[in-house]
């Protein structure tokens, strides 16, 4: 590991560019989630339970 100031600031914003990039991606994943619900089927009528 780097103990230089240099070394210190390249794996600090290494780090904040890799976080921001996940948030932005999961943001953008929910948005597009968000602009085309998935469609949800339910059953009209539930069957018999069985005993």
């Amino acid at each position: 590991m780097m103990k230089t100031p240099v070394g210190l600031v390249t794996v600090t914003l290494s780090a904040a560019i890799l976080l921001a990039a996940s948030l932005l991606i999961v943001t953008g994943t929910q948005g597009e989630d968000r602009a085309r619900p998935a469609h949800v089927t339910t059953p009209t009528a539930k069957p018999a339970p069985h005993h």
